[in-house]
């Protein structure tokens, strides 16, 4: 097959549409291009093309990713769980190894990064409304964060589960009687008896003068 034209993507000026015998075939990197040493003209195997078409997914497959993980930060797990889903989904032709890569990739250049993710996400998440100790664990490790980032960031982190606690009092109190609070710090993961006496201590504060 002869490779007759390479012309700038109409949607992502990044990428070059690759025309093999005057017909569109696949589209690359501006970079995959460029590694590939592609010249108009030449005859290119069947081994070639199938490498290119393979650089191909790749290439979409690491930006799709990359622009996901840049909206906002992911966990590893997230990520390679997300790369799994829409290749189940989509039928895209990427394979595990492929999968493997792009998450080794993005680890180097720093985009992902499990502890800094463990972080981020211990600081921000109901950073208003209240979470408990407890929650932030079972959320950590639902997406895949290794144990021991997880007990290192919790032991960093300033939030404790008192100011947590009434944090949660303060948005709930006026709405609930004492027992439903209590029942529902408890679902949320906090220890009995710390509730118990927060929840003692902001009645007592609220009983009228006698």
């Amino acid at each position: 097959m002869k490779l007759t034209a390479l012309k700038p993507g109409v949607h992502n000026p990044n990428r070059v549409n690759v025309f093999l015998d005057d017909t569109f075939a696949f589209s690359l990197d501006l970079t995959q291009v460029v590694d590939f040493h592609l010249k108009l003209g030449e005859e290119l195997s069947e081994t070639t093309v199938a490498k290119l078409r393979h650089a191909s997914e790749y290439g979409k497959l690491y930006a799709r990713t990359l622009e996901w993980v840049l909206s906002r930060p992911r966990s590893i797990q997230e990520t390679r769980d997300r790369m799994l889903k829409k290749r189940f989904e989509k039928g895209y032709a990427y394979t595990d190894e492929d999968i493997a890569q792009v998450i080794s990739s993005l680890e180097q250049k720093g985009y992902l990064n499990d502890a800094k993710f463990a972080q981020l996400y211990a600081e921000n998440r109901n950073l208003r409304k209240g979470i408990s100790r407890r929650r932030l664990e079972q959320e950590l490790r639902q997406k895949g964060v290794a144990p021991d980032l997880i007990a290192a960031t919790l032991e960093a982190s300033p939030r404790d589960e008192t100011s947590e606690i009434r944090k949660i009092i303060t948005k709930k109190h006026a709405k609930l009687p004492p027992d439903k609070l209590l029942a529902y710090l408890l679902r949320q993961g906090f220890p009995y008896d710390l509730c118990k006496s927060l929840i003692a201590e902001t009645e007592s504060l609220e009983l009228p003068e006698t």
